[in-house]
């Protein structure tokens, strides 16, 4: 493991670096809140369901001497539905352009099956330098992580993938995050930046719209739901007729379940559930999009639409 000191180049000398990296990991291992914390912002979709994250989310990290792109994939895992499969072809893909990647294990979980199914998948990866982020390492002892630490440090041995660093982290106390892209960014090639300096994604707003709709919608329901989900905005237009200083978006949006039964889950009794998505995802778009919106939720059954590629295709996948 390497040791590092202050660096004694002189700051005329200094170049700019800019580039991707991606954080892999099975389902829930902590890669969106991950993103959020380095970004500042929420850019990528978080929840305490597995598999939640479908479209490649870019956070950009924006520093005077570097620009971290960070490419969010969806969790790698064996794949039951013609959906998975989808998913699992954007991850090798995606791994195969960026310039590091980050492979997220939690603190407080042993290193199980689904890991090493991914670090095998990395191995593969030859050229890409390798950086694994212990997370969640508020959930566990300073015993518990160094534990962790060695386990890993033995799974690179064993796979043959030399780590180029390997960082405890903890993105909801913020421990370590800034030090993550400390590390990250001279693994980027030199060059200037590649997006203005005010964004923090390059996501369209519909779609970054469509899942903070999602994200409230899955909060609280049963577990069988999580993959049955879609939501799609319809349109996003400002409302005429508003003073300058008073103006109103209106997002009409639809959320897909896969069956006629699943409508009565996501609507509540009374309505009451939707209600709570509607309110709980407005707080969300208006600071993302920074102006008052008024959201109208349509719930519609897209029978099957998971192992349909005509509906997927139409969902956006």
């Amino acid at each position: 493991m390497s040791v590092r000191t202050q660096s004694s180049e002189q700051p005329a000398e200094a170049v700019h670096r800019a580039g991707f990296a991606c954080f892999v990991g099975r389902p829930n291992a902590g890669k969106s809140t991950l993103t959020n914390a380095l970004v500042g912002q929420k850019v990528a979709i978080t929840s305490n369901r597995p598999q939640t994250t479908r479209h490649t989310v870019r956070g950009i990290v924006h520093r005077p001497d570097a620009q971290l792109i960070l490419v969010d994939t969806p969790g790698l895992h064996k794949p039951r539905t013609l959906l998975g499969e989808r998913l699992n072809d954007v991850v090798r893909t995606t791994w195969a352009e960026v310039d590091v990647i980050g492979f997220c294990l939690p603190a407080d979980q042993k290193i199980g099956p689904g890991d090493r199914f991914i670090a095998k998948e990395l191995a593969g990866i030859k050229k890409t330098p390798k950086v694994a982020i212990v997370t969640k390492t508020d959930l566990v002892d300073s015993k518990a992580l160094a534990e962790q630490l060695i386990a890993i440090d033995q799974l690179g041995k064993e796979l043959g993938i030399e780590w180029a660093e390997i960082v405890p982290v903890s993105a909801v106390g913020s421990k370590q995050v800034d030090l993550l892209a400390d590390l990250l960014i001279p693994l980027l090639p030199e060059g200037p930046a590649l997006y203005p300096e005010g964004d923090l994604t390059d996501e369209p707003e519909q779609v970054m719209v469509a899942e903070l709709i999602r994200e409230a919608a899955l909060e609280g329901v049963r577990d069988e739901l999580p993959h049955s989900i879609a939501v799609v905005v319809e349109e996003m237009l400002p409302r005429e007729d508003r003073p300058a200083d008073r103006p109103l978006l209106d997002i009409h949006a639809n959320v897909y379940i896969e069956r006629p039964s699943q409508k009565g889950i996501i609507i509540g009794p009374k309505g009451k559930r939707l209600k709570e998505v509607g309110i709980k995802s407005r707080k969300h778009i208006e600071a993302l999009l920074g102006t008052p919106v008024f959201l109208d939720l349509h719930v519609k059954v897209a029978k099957d639409w998971q192992r349909d590629p005509k509906q997927l295709r139409r969902l956006g996948f």
